[in-house]
C-alpha cells in the first residue's frame, strides 16, 4: 500500500493538473484497501480469499458546475487522461449553485488519534483457526445438525483527501470479523440462525467459541416455531435488530432527503418525535469505532451531533451541498467514494440506553412479540409507513413463551418513535447502535 507523502503527492499533483487545465477548483480521493478471508464448513477449509484495490477520483470545478472522473490506472499517461475528461465534462454538464469546495474556517485541523487502525494483518492460519473455533463451538450445541460454515476476515483501508482549498490528509481504518451459521432440526422442520462480530483491532474480539456457541443456541432455540395470531400488540426489538429503527431515522434526517421533501420528518426539525427519555447520537470521534474520522470526505471537521436530544429532533446529517441548499451550515458528515459527488451518511450513531433492564421492559407484557430477525424493506421514508416480514418469540406475561415467523409487523415510523422505550443494555457492535427497544400498538399479521 501507498505510504501518506505518496499518496498526497499524487493527489496534490492531479490537483494542480487540473488547475492548470483551466478548473477554478478541485478535490480529489485516493482509496486503497486490501483484505483477507477464510472459510470453514463441516471442520474443512471451504475457502481462502484475498483482494487488494487502488482507486482515484477527481472533482473538478468550473464555475457553478463540476464533473467526477475515477480511474483505478495512476500511472501519470492516466492521469493526464482523468484530468482531460474531467475538465472537459464540467465545461458542459448542468449548472449546480450549491455545489463547491469548503471554507478555510471549515475545514479540520486538529487530528485527535481515534485508535482507528490496526496495522498488524493477521496470518491466514490465524484466520483459520478464528473460524475453525467458531464453527466448532456451533455444531457442538446439542441440537444444531448441519451448518453453513464460518468466516473469519480482515481488512484494512486507507483513503487520502485533497483539496484546491489546502485541505490534505490522510487516514486509515481496519475490521476483524467472525461469523458463523449453523442449521438445527431436520427435513421440513429445520431453522437457520447466526451470529457475527465486526471490530477495528483484534484484541477487541470476543472469543471466536463464544460467537460460535451464541449462534448455535440462537438456532436451537427457534425449533418448532408456531404461528402468531394477527394482533395490535407492544414489539420488542432485540439489539440485534433494533438498530434497524436508527437506521430509518438516518434516512428520513438525511440531508439528501431533506432537500427534495422525500422524508416524513421534512418539517419536524424542533418538534417532539420521540418520548423524552430518548436521545440520538451520531460520534464520529468515537475512540475505536467502526465509523470514526476527524475529517468529512470534504475536508471539514467532525463533531459530536445529537440528532434527537430528549426527544426533539434538533438536527438533519448534512454534507455541504445539502447545508447550502437548506440555508444550513454542514454538520461534517459528507461521505465520499471515488466515482461519486460527496452525501450525507452517519459515522457511529447510536440510541442512547434507557434505565430499565431488558427483563423490566417486557415485564407488563400480556401479549406481545420479540423480534429477533427481519426481511425485507418495506419502508416508505416518504409516508413513514412501515412493514417487514420478521422472527422471534411471542412473549406472554412477560416471558418469551415459543418461536414464532412467517410474520408481518406493521406501523407507522412517525407514530413508532412516539411511542418508543428503550433498555439499558446498549452495547456497541455495530457502526449504527441500539439497546433493546420496545414500541406500543404495532400490528402483527400472522395466521
Amino acid at each position: 500500500m501507498a505510504d501518506n507523502k505518496t499518496s498526497l503527492t499524487l493527489l496534490d499533483s492531479l490537483i494542480n493538473k487540473a488547475t492548470k487545465a483551466g478548473a477554478d477548483a478541485a478535490d480529489a480521493v485516493f482509496v486503497e484497501s486490501v483484505s483477507l478471508s477464510i472459510a470453514h464448513r463441516l471442520g474443512e477449509r471451504e475457502n481462502l480469499a484475498r483482494s487488494e484495490s487502488a482507486d482515484v477520483g477527481l472533482r473538478v470545478f468550473i464555475g457553478p458546475r463540476q464533473a467526477i472522473v475515477s480511474s483505478s490506472d495512476a500511472s501519470e499517461s492516466a492521469i493526464d487522461e482523468l484530468v482531460d475528461r474531467a475538465v472537459s465534462m464540467a465545461r458542459v454538464v448542468p449548472e449546480d449553485p450549491y455545489c463547491g469546495l469548503a471554507d478555510a474556517d471549515q475545514l479540520a485541523t486538529d487530528f485527535p488519534d481515534l485508535d482507528g487502525c490496526d496495522e498488524q494483518e493477521p496470518d491466514a492460519e490465524t484466520l483459520s483457526e478464528r473460524a475453525a473455533e467458531a464453527e466448532d463451538a456451533a455444531r457442538a450445541v446439542a441440537g444444531v445438525t448441519n451448518s453453513e460454515g464460518a468466516e473469519a476476515s480482515w481488512g484494512l483501508s486507507r483513503i487520502a483527501v485533497a483539496a484546491s482549498n489546502g485541505f490534505s490528509q490522510r487516514r486509515a481504518g481496519s475490521r476483524h470479523s467472525i461469523s458463523v451459521s449453523v442449521i438445527a432440526g431436520e427435513g421440513t422442520e429445520m431453522e437457520r440462525e447466526y451470529d457475527y462480530v465486526t471490530t477495528v483491532h483484534a484484541d477487541d474480539l470476543p472469543s471466536p467459541g463464544d460467537i460460535g456457541r451464541s449462534a448455535g443456541e440462537k438456532t436451537v432455540s427457534r425449533l418448532n416455531p408456531q404461528k402468531a395470531a394477527s394482533a395490535s400488540v407492544p414489539i420488542v426489538y432485540d439489539p440485534r435488530v433494533s438498530n434497524s429503527l436508527v437506521r430509518h431515522l438516518a434516512g428520513a434526517v438525511n440531508g439528501t432527503s431533506v432537500t427534495r421533501g422525500t422524508t416524513f420528518l421534512k418539517d419536524k426539525t424542533g418538534e417532539k418525535i420521540f418520548p423524552d427519555a430518548i436521545t440520538i447520537v451520531d460520534d464520529p470521534l468515537r475512540p475505536r469505532g467502526l465509523g470514526s474520522k476527524s475529517f468529512d470526505g470534504e475536508g471539514v471537521r467532525t463533531k459530536r451531533l445529537e440528532i434527537i436530544e430528549n426527544g426533539v429532533l434538533a438536527s438533519w446529517i448534512l454534507d455541504l451541498r445539502s447545508a447550502r441548499q437548506l440555508g444550513l451550515a454542514t454538520t461534517g458528515h459528507a461521505g465520499r467514494g471515488v466515482s461519486s459527488p460527496p452525501s450525507p451518511s452517519t459515522t457511529n450513531l447510536y440510541l442512547q440506553a434507557g434505565d430499565v433492564s431488558q427483563k423490566e421492559l417486557m415485564a407488563d407484557i400480556t401479549s406481545g412479540l420479540y423480534v429477533t430477525e427481519m426481511m425485507g424493506f418495506g419502508v416508505n421514508t416518504i409516508t413513514g409507513d412501515y412493514s417487514r416480514g420478521a422472527s422471534g418469540f411471542w412473549i406472554e406475561n412477560g416471558e418469551l413463551a415459543y418461536p414464532v415467523n412467517e410474520v408481518t409487523i406493521a406501523g407507522n415510523l412517525e407514530q413508532m418513535f412516539a411511542n418508543m422505550t428503550a433498555a439499558d443494555d446498549l452495547e456497541f457492535r455495530y457502526a449504527t447502535n441500539a439497546p433493546t427497544l420496545r414500541v406500543e400498538g404495532m400490528t402483527v399479521a400472522g395466521r
